[in-house]
């Protein structure tokens, strides 16, 4: 049996395609976190029912909704970031996973063949045999 000559190349395309899945995974990870710290921060927001009896009070809680107001509008900024880096790598992922499958393919190819061609000497040595063997060796009588 022949060894499938591309055989380094598809583990190399197969570590490329784990490293870029690992790239893929980090990016999700990152974009859900900063989701998460999101709607923290919208929550935040909705959430301030402060009883505003002095001035300083109103300061206080227009000063606290502006800076969450700057936080959210900075998060939006990096979640958008974020939405972009995740693209990519769920593109540069698809490209990598491509690639290893087209290997793949061409491995069971090469498998297909060498198995229909040891298939084809097995036959031929089974012909060979047979035509070797006579009646006699086979338990029949001749007539």
């Amino acid at each position: 049996m022949s060894t499938f000559r591309l055989l380094n190349l598809m583990k190399l395309r197969k570590m490329q395609e784990d490293g870029v899945r690992a790239e893929l995974a980090r990016a999700r990870a990152s974009e859900t976190d900063r989701r998460r710290r999101e709607q923290r921060v919208r929550g935040m927001l909705g959430d301030s029912a402060v009883d505003a009896s002095s001035a300083e009070a109103v300061q206080s809680i227009a000063a606290a909704r502006a800076s969450s107001s700057s936080m959210l509008g900075e998060l939006e900024t990096l979640l958008a970031q974020d939405q972009v880096v995740v693209a990519e790598a769920a593109a540069a992922y698809a490209e990598a996973k491509t690639r290893t499958t087209q290997l793949e393919k061409l491995e069971e190819q090469h498998a297909a063949r060498v198995r229909r061609d040891d298939l084809r000497r097995e036959q031929k040595a089974l012909d060979e045999h047979a035509g070797r063997t006579s009646p006699a060796d086979l338990g029949g009588t001749e007539s």
